[in-house]
């Protein structure tokens, strides 16, 4: 089949056709056991009969409709979200990058209306961090790999060393607005934050009337085992930004803001032709009901604690370091992360890199032990070479 596509990506040599629970399966119906669920978004696994039942009812009656008017849909996700995250409001949006987008501008907006200023706007965000790929989101990225040849970027944005509580102290500044951080840097390594450094910051940024924004976009929606991964700090941010493992494959971004921002947004200030899609909604519904089920959870933690007990009993002296929380892994080895893609691949296992020598683990989050213990044998014969 001839590619179209430009070339933004460098794709493995294979074609997936279909899925079903845990694995996936190629032209050649061959299975695969997928540790990557779309890079975190297929949290429910393929081809859950609710979900399929839940957009296709949607699809067949209503597929969109503008913003001018309300959709049902909408409605009952926007207060699904809102109590189960003990925030106020929410915006849709379609993607994690269009939801910091929105995080930023909101954070800017409070800022100005209250100090009567242009010149209150920076928004922190840390070293190896990962906002998104727009030119705004771009520049919020802490990395500066990023940064080639896409210039001129937006102003507004500097970079603190991540778990450095003297860094962040010196770059408080009086034009500093918002204080924008992952509760795990996934595309930067999967590396948690360090407890102390991120309350403390808390602390700081409360005193100083900075706003605090949790870009939950990857690590979000149970994938750490709590519905945020901010919730394993007993944190409440201002704004929460959240999408890919909230529609289950469909496309849906959005943002979540606190009591002291429900107002700062007034008509016109923002919007998205497809957000809260009638259809997304529905889908993103049914995530949500499923996930938050008291025994999906137990089993998520469960499985996590199983993977990190069976990683740390069979490391050889490849795997350097083990990180990360509930489903969302990363391994450090001494070769090149992508060759064990590679390798896994060919053995019938899909996984992840986080950078040159991070293997990153993103299970669809309904994962059975059986299915977890078969996929870790093959990734850790792969990794010791043992194949």
């Amino acid at each position: 089949m001839e590619n179209y596509l430009m070339n933004t990506y460098s794709p493995l040599n294979k074609i997936f056709i279909k899925g079903n629970g845990v694995f996936l399966y190629d032209k050649e119906n061959r299975e695969y056991i997928d540790f990557s669920s779309g890079i975190g978004v297929n949290s429910i696994g393929y081809g859950d009969k609710d979900f399929i039942s839940a957009i296709s009812n949607q699809v067949s009656t209503l597929q969109h409709i503008s913003n001018i008017f309300l959709n049902e849909r909408a409605l009952e996700l926007s207060k699904l979200l809102v109590e189960k995250s003990n925030m106020s409001k929410v915006f849709f949006a379609n993607s994690g990058a269009e939801a910091n987008e929105c995080a930023i501008k909101l954070a800017r907006k409070y800022s100005s209306e209250k100090y009567h200023t242009k010149t209150r706007g920076t928004i922190i965000t840390l070293t190896s961090s990962f906002h998104g790929r727009t030119l705004a989101t771009l520049k919020a990225t802490g990395q500066e790999k990023f940064h080639k040849n896409f210039f001129p970027f937006p102003n507004g944005f500097k970079y603190v060393e991540a778990n450095n509580i003297s860094s962040l102290k010196n770059s408080l500044t009086s034009d500093v607005c918002g204080l924008m951080v992952e509760s795990i840097q996934g595309e930067g390594g999967v590396h948690p934050l360090d407890e102390n450094f991120i309350k403390e910051a808390f602390e700081i940024c409360k005193e100083n009337d900075i706003l605090t924004i949790f870009d939950e976009v990857q690590c979000g929606i149970y994938r750490t085992g709590k519905l945020f991964g901010f919730n394993h700090y007993n944190l409440k941010p201002n704004i929460v930004t959240i999408a890919k493992g909230l529609g289950g494959g469909l496309p849906i971004g959005a943002v979540l803001c606190d009591e002291k921002l429900k107002d700062t947004f007034k008509p016109s200030d923002h919007g998205s032709t497809f957000g809260g899609n009638p259809v997304c909604s529905a889908g993103a519904i049914c995530v949500l009901n499923k996930l938050s089920k008291k025994e999906v959870i137990k089993n998520i933690n469960s499985n996590s604690n199983k993977l990190f007990s069976f990683l740390e009993k069979n490391k050889g002296e490849n795997i350097i370091d083990i990180r990360g929380k509930g489903l969302m892994i990363g391994i450090e080895i001494k070769g090149s992360s992508l060759k064990i893609q590679k390798e896994a691949l060919k053995r019938g296992l899909v996984v992840l890199t986080a950078g040159e020598h991070v293997i990153r683990l993103l299970p669809p989050l309904i994962i059975n032990e059986n299915e977890l213990m078969k996929g870790l044998e093959i990734l850790i014969n792969v990794i010791n070479k043992k194949i």
